[in-house]
């Protein structure tokens, strides 16, 4: 029995399932790659993470032995999709990195034959995932000390030097946001075909309001309270997860995806939003809480065009989420919930189409 069977009980544990149907592995060919690289410790069990819409995520149990799996999932994906070679490049460089504790990196798997699919292979971290921005089942001084420590390592990550870290060519340094607009509108495209009239405004109004360029940093691409491994027994960030979006770009990006759940609703399946909370009340700091821990924790002024990168952010995750939508209705998405997901895209178009008529 392992130490962390208890923890992986308590309040906040990741969901550990029996592999899905349609994420199913050849266990014996990936009991011999695990050989090869001297990983394993005694007979392979594999199960599967319920949660994220994207990547099928596996835990590897080998005697004493615990190793988590990702892999691009099976069936037709949309292009510049599921880059987990990104993903596991990014970890890797950030081994040593102050602040930003991620995994280590154990093996990569190129070879399609062996899964199906590319994939990688890293340390099992113990700790527990809190998606609900609302944290409802923590205190209020545990809610304000995890909502501080997430500013915290997203700052630490945009302080780290690119250059020193090797990922000098992770990504283009300039026209992030830009290029990010056109990305996402091109990715909803391809993955509807009845576009929402709110999303096509958005699009518009984001392409018409593209904010300046400021020093490059490693943007994370989805940095949120359920995309860090909280430590067992305390509020301290163990690690930092979900890397595939990660690319050299607009710190802001981060700041404000991170900032969403201020501008959705409260208590609407799908959508985990705080909006309409009483923050004080429940230890959660302010939207300008925040803001200005990130700014005093790296050092900078006055945050100019809030407004169109939360736009921008709500247009992202719009189009993220229509991409869940489309995967699920074709029988591969990563989690059993993608269907009921997925139709909040128009939801989040809708409140960011009105952050943007608000801004002018």
């Amino acid at each position: 029995m392992h130490d962390d069977d208890q923890q992986d009980q308590a309040v906040g544990a990741p969901e550990i399932v029996a592999v899905r149907e349609a994420h199913r592995l050849d266990e014996a060919a990936l009991a011999t790659f695990l050989g090869d690289h001297e990983l394993l410790d005694g007979p392979l069990r594999v199960e599967q993470f319920q949660g994220g819409q994207s990547n099928p995520t596996y835990l590897l149990t080998s005697g004493e032995a615990r190793y988590v799996l990702r892999k691009k999932p099976p069936g037709q994906i949309l292009p510049s999709a599921h880059r987990i070679d990104r993903e596991y490049r990014v970890m890797h460089a950030l081994r040593d990195a102050p602040g930003v504790p991620v995994p280590a990196m154990r093996a990569y798997g190129e070879d399609e034959s062996i899964l199906g699919t590319e994939f990688f292979v890293m340390d099992y971290i113990p700790g527990r995932v809190f998606s609900d921005p609302g944290l409802p089942d923590l205190a209020p001084a545990e809610r304000g000390t995890l909502y501080g420590a997430m500013i915290d390592r997203m700052a630490d990550l945009h302080s780290v030097d690119v250059d020193a870290v090797g990922l000098s060519d992770f990504g283009k340094p300039h026209g992030y946001v830009e290029r990010q607009i056109k990305r996402w509108r091109s990715q909803y495209e391809a993955s509807t075909d009845a576009p929402d009239a709110n999303m096509i405004a958005l699009g518009d109004w984001l392409a018409d309001n593209v904010p300046g360029d400021v020093a490059p940093a490693i943007a994370h691409g989805d940095f949120r309270l359920g995309n860090l491994l909280v430590a067992p027994n305390d509020f301290t960030v163990a690690a930092v997860l979900d890397w595939e979006l990660a690319t050299i770009g607009h710190p802001l990006a981060d700041l404000a995806y991170a900032c969403m759940p201020y501008y959705l609703p409260q208590g609407i399946p799908g959508l985990k939003g705080i909006d309409g909370m009483d923050l004080s009340a429940a230890g959660i700091p302010s939207e300008a809480d925040q803001l200005a821990r990130y700014r005093e924790r790296r050092g900078i002024g006055p945050i100019d065009d809030w407004p169109v990168f939360m736009a921008f952010s709500l247009f992202r995750i719009a189009a993220i989420l229509q991409g869940v939508y489309a995967r699920a209705k074709a029988g591969n998405a990563s989690n059993a919930d993608a269907l009921a997901v997925g139709k909040q895209a128009t939801v989040m178009a809708e409140c960011g189409w009105k952050i943007a008529r608000n801004a002018g």
